[in-house]
């Protein structure tokens, strides 16, 4: 496994796997969330090898980027690589994506803040707006980036054709987007210009896909109503079942290893050649460290491509 990657030609490296930190404070998202045990994850993470910590305003309107302020306060700056993301103005009162340059600068100005840091290793438009020229948008950050606020620029939910038009300069040192095993189609689209033409990273978020590639669901999960995996494709029959179908492989794979599922899966993200880090998120301390020690496994070819056939039906 490599030790460290580079976010395309930024400079700024890290862990290829890091900790997606929308759990951290993310009251606004997810329910019941303890700020004692975010400043865990965090710490967790950091101490078990972990060196990249990706958060944004909207987990919790700022209250992760505070919360994770706080806890790196013990830690090397310079040890680890931290992203942030913007586009959401509550300004109004209502929720309004904005990519307006002058936003942009107050959104990275604000998360310096909270983070109590003076610079952001990554810094990502969280979603594109209507109506902001994209490489208008990508120029601010790119300003920011000379001032040396910021060290990478990156894109998230960006389509195809909107990540090349806001890399119109070739600013662009990263995309996030969603990519899992299960949902294959964004990276297909977007890859061959990001990895091919350009040498754009790319991050996936949602990697574990609501935590069905852990392997912990089986034939006898249900869920109520009011929750949102009921209505989701990917629990419902007949792909819930092919889902477990490729996991059962992945299962046997872990076996052989010591390792558990999901860590076989991380594994497989990592030693994926189009993949430059993933981001797995989590509200518990010891499913931070389980996933540290994915850093230290290694797959076999045969492996990897075994894994890569059982699910290569799902888009």
């Amino acid at each position: 496994m490599q030790a460290e990657v580079e976010f395309g030609h930024s400079g700024v490296v890290a862990t290829p796997l890091g900790l997606g930190a929308n759990a951290v404070g993310g009251y606004n998202l997810f329910p019941q969330l303890n700020d004692e045990q975010g400043l865990s994850v965090v710490r967790a993470a950091l101490d078990h090898g972990i060196r990249l910590i990706d958060t944004a305003y909207v987990y919790g309107l700022g209250h992760s980027e505070t919360l994770i302020g706080e806890a790196i306060q013990d830690y090397d700056r310079y040890s680890f690589a931290l992203a942030s993301k913007g586009a959401h103005d509550y300004s109004t009162g209502d929720r309004v994506i904005n990519n307006h340059p002058d936003f942009l600068t107050q959104q990275v100005e604000n998360s310096l803040q909270r983070l109590g840091t003076d610079y952001l290793d990554i810094f990502y438009i969280h979603y594109p707006d209507q109506d902001t020229p994209k490489a208008e948008a990508v120029g601010a950050l790119q300003r920011l980036k000379e001032a040396g606020k910021i060290r990478a620029i990156g894109l998230s939910n960006f389509s195809l054709a909107q990540v090349k038009e806001a890399n119109a300069d070739g600013y662009v040192d990263v995309v996030e987007d969603e990519f899992s095993l299960l949902h294959q189609q964004n990276a297909r689209d977007l890859m061959p210009y990001l990895i091919k033409e350009q040498g754009i990273s790319f991050v996936p978020y949602f990697p574990l896909a609501s935590g069905l590639l852990t392997g912990k669901y089986d034939q006898a999960t249900s869920f109520p109503a009011d929750d949102i995996r009921s209505t989701m494709a990917d629990f419902r029959e007949p792909r819930f079942g092919k889902i477990r179908g490729a996991l059962a492989v992945v299962r046997t794979i872990a076996a052989s290893h010591g390792a558990t599922v999901s860590q076989v899966v991380l594994a497989w993200y990592m030693q994926n050649p189009l993949i430059t880090a993933v981001i797995p998120g989590t509200k518990q301390p010891d499913q931070v460290i389980q996933n540290a020690a994915a850093l230290q496994l290694e797959l076999t070819p045969s492996e990897y491509q075994t894994i890569e056939e059982a699910f290569a039906g799902f888009k």
